[in-house]
């Protein structure tokens, strides 16, 4: 008979959400540390959701939300997934969070986004709407914003337009 071998692992589980790759903890808890207002932009193939969330014990609290198809309804911009409604879709929700008292937020961007990404067209819009939001213009393909490439100039320059005249138009939360 031969002696009988303690197995021991020192193997850890992570987190679902980290074996999901949903959330990147390291990143999260510099947010929470910073202490200001989260800007959380998601993409989807629908649209982009657009949150600012502030850090409490119990929960995070969504201070205001927003999803782009509400741009159908306060400018009549076509609304699809791309840099032209990314950025109307953050002035509109830059403009809104700022009417609820938000002065200034940090960027919370998805891990996988990359330069001229998206999603950093709606914190541009965000910033153009009044916010102060720590940003590197350079990350940002600035002339696809405005929509000429998709031949929408004229539509995003009404769109912009209704949103920066409206004081306080409707939105969710």
């Amino acid at each position: 008979m031969g002696a009988l071998m303690k197995i021991s692992t020192n193997f850890i589980m992570p987190f679902r959400r980290r074996r999901q790759g949903k959330t990147n903890y390291a990143k999260r808890l510099a947010f929470v540390k910073a202490g200001q207002t989260r800007m959380v932009v998601r993409k989807s193939n629908r649209g982009f959701t657009i949150q600012f969330v502030n850090y409490d014990e119990k929960g995070d609290r969504t201070v205001y939300s927003m999803h782009s198809s509400q741009l159908k309804k306060v400018c009549d911009f076509p609304v699809k997934c791309n840099t032209p409604t990314a950025y109307l879709a953050g002035l509109y929700a830059g403009a809104q969070a700022k009417s609820k008292g938000i002065k200034n937020a940090i960027a919370d961007i998805n891990n996988t986004a990359s330069k001229g990404a998206v999603v950093f067209a709606a914190v541009k819009g965000a910033i153009d709407a009044g916010l102060e939001i720590p940003f590197g213009e350079e990350i940002l393909v600035a002339e696809r914003i405005d929509g000429s490439h998709l031949k929408l100039k004229k539509e995003f320059d009404e769109a912009k337009e209704k949103i920066l005249a409206s004081k306080s138009p409707k939105g969710s939360k």
